[in-house]
């Protein structure tokens, strides 16, 4: 008999199959009322979220290409939103600081089940500055720090007890040296030409509401058919 931990492939399909999607009363959205631009709304969702109790609604998912035009994806946290756009940050050495300096243009997904709201954004990405990068970071956690001095982020490492011996010395030199540098750490900034926001309906009637950048820096407002 297949235990949960190792289903068969069939016990597998049952489990996906009875899985429920927005188990929870959904709030309603009238894309009529929606402001002019976009920032606006998402920082609306935001706070909705998080008073909702939405599990780490500050992660998001980033999607970029790599050399051959392929997709990656991977989560990661939103560090700001503002009139420049929404902000991450990363080595500019690892995967998808590579990726984006040959193909600077990335998505952004949001999704918060809470309350059946997803986000999308996309446009391309702009670097911020050593300064800003540095403030980034130091703004941060003292693990977060240490998690940015160890190793060289998606290079390979050979064992498990490499990972520990340098994060242990990481940490150490994190609390030691709290301004320390992390010179490969970047702040990005991704600069909105679309963002999506989508409003489930237990019924399917799901409200989609696009926003579109005009040549003149205004929005252009769609309703799209789920």
């Amino acid at each position: 008999m297949a235990s949960m931990s190792d289903p068969t492939p069939h016990h597998f399909r049952d489990l996906l199959h009875a899985q429920r999607v927005w188990d929870t009363a959904l709030p309603s959205f009238d894309p009529a009322s929606a402001p002019a631009a976009p920032v606006p709304l998402f920082h609306t969702w935001f706070a909705e979220a998080v008073a909702a109790g939405q599990a780490e609604p500050h992660t998001m998912s980033l999607a970029t290409a790599d050399a051959e035009g392929l997709p990656d994806v991977r989560t990661l946290m939103l560090h700001d939103a503002d009139e420049r756009g929404w902000h991450f940050a990363t080595h500019a050495t690892s995967a998808k600081g590579r990726q984006l300096a040959a193909r600077p243009y990335a998505a952004l997904g949001f999704y918060w089940p809470a309350q059946g709201r997803q986000v999308r954004v996309r446009g391309p990405v702009v670097r911020c500055t050593p300064a800003e990068s540095h403030a980034d970071l130091h703004a941060r956690s003292t693990g977060a720090l240490a998690a940015a001095l160890t190793g060289a982020q998606s290079e390979v490492v050979d064992s498990v007890a490499e990972l520990h011996r340098a994060a242990d010395a990481a940490w150490d030199r994190a609390r030691s040296e709290p301004d320390t540098r992390a010179p490969t750490w970047t702040r990005y900034v991704v600069e909105p030409a679309e963002v999506e926001f989508f409003q489930g309906d237990a019924r399917r009637r799901h409200i989609r509401l696009r926003y579109r950048r005009r040549k003149d820096d205004d929005w252009a407002r769609e309703l799209l058919w789920p």
